[in-house]
Parts: C-alpha cells; sequence; structure tokens
C-alpha cells in the first residue's frame, strides 16, 4: 500500500496547477514569463491574483490529499512523510512537464498541514512575517522552510528524515535565489 500511495502521490505532484491554468484561461506560459517558476508567486507577476490563488490552493492540496490518505489508510507517521514527500518531489520534477517543475514551498506547506497542522502554521507565519519584512517570496521560503524542522522533529520524530530531506530539496531548488539574494538581484514585490 505505501509504495502505491508513494507513486500515485507523485503523480499527483506532477500536475502543475500555474502550467494547467494559464493554458485553461489562454495565458502565458508561467515558464516563459516572470521568473519562469511555474508556482504562485510567479502566476501572481504574470496571470494575476485569482489564477494565483488558485495555484496556490491546488499546489496546497495536492501535498496535503497524499498524507491524509496515507493516514487513512492507516500508514505510520514516518511513511505518510515520505508519501507526502513523493508528493514534493512530484512537484519539483514533474513527470508531465519534462520534469522542469516548481520550488516546492506551497506543495510542501499541504504536506506539513497534513502531517502537524501546528508546524505548518509556523511555516506560514513566518512566511508571511518575512515576505511583508522584505518583499521578496523566495527569501520568506528560505526562511519558513527551516523554521519547521525543530517542531516537527521535536513533536514528531518519526518524520525528521523526510522532513529534513525536504528542507534540503527546498533549499537546492532556491540555489539561484540564494545567488541573487547575495549579489542583491533578486526580485521583490
Amino acid at each position: 500500500m505505501f509504495w502505491l500511495l508513494a507513486v500515485l502521490a507523485y503523480l499527483l505532484g506532477s500536475l502543475s496547477f500555474a502550467i494547467l491554468l494559464s493554458r485553461l484561461v489562454g495565458g502565458p506560459d508561467p515558464r516563459a514569463s516572470g521568473s519562469g517558476n511555474p508556482g504562485a508567486t510567479n502566476m501572481l507577476r504574470v496571470a494575476g491574483k485569482k489564477l494565483a490563488i488558485l495555484t496556490l490552493l491546488g499546489d496546497l492540496l495536492k501535498g496535503l490529499l497524499p498524507v491524509l490518505i496515507a493516514a487513512l489508510a492507516g500508514l505510520q507517521l514516518q511513511q505518510q512523510a515520505w508519501v507526502g514527500l513523493a508528493a514534493v518531489v512530484g512537484h519539483l520534477y514533474p513527470l508531465y512537464f519534462r520534469f522542469q517543475g516548481g520550488k516546492g514551498v506551497a506543495t510542501a506547506a499541504g504536506m506539513l498541514l497534513g502531517l502537524y497542522p501546528p508546524a505548518a502554521l509556523l511555516a506560514i507565519c513566518a512566511w508571511l512575517l518575512a515576505f511583508t519584512l522584505t518583499r521578496t517570496s523566495s527569501l520568506a521560503a528560505l526562511i519558513a522552510t527551516p523554521l519547521t524542522l525543530p517542531l516537527l522533529a521535536w513533536q514528531q520524530p518519526a518524520a525528521l528524515l523526510p522532513i529534513t530531506l525536504l528542507t534540503a530539496l527546498i533549499v537546492w531548488r532556491h540555489r539561484s535565489n540564494l545567488r541573487d539574494l547575495l549579489a542583491g538581484r533578486e526580485r521583490h514585490f
């Protein structure tokens, strides 16, 4: 059951709501506009608030649903975390879009919401505070993601390994943003 759910989570994670919504409304491909990232932040830049919110919700749900289904199937917390991570990996490296995906922040937030809601709430609050102060989405993500790890590890130690890998993947996907932040070239809102 675990492996089936992990594969299905990856396939669900591979759905890019930014790309699908852009195609649905005849908008620009988010991979060819703005930052080139198929995620909610870039959708806000290239397609407006409505499609950005829909992208955010879709990406959040594709992280949350696999974890909830894994829990309902009776999988242990660590297995639930691995299933959620499979959805995030699908978002980062989507099968349907030549393995060119987004940064994984919203999908990771959905995963955390399913595993341990207080960690997700902390991540969302940290992201909102960092974004409000800096007006930089990537910096907010890089602050919020590692902040959730100690809380989750303390409350749910079984999820430590998959969450550590999740954090490393999100930092890795933001490596160009890190370079731009250090060079003072990162985009602000």
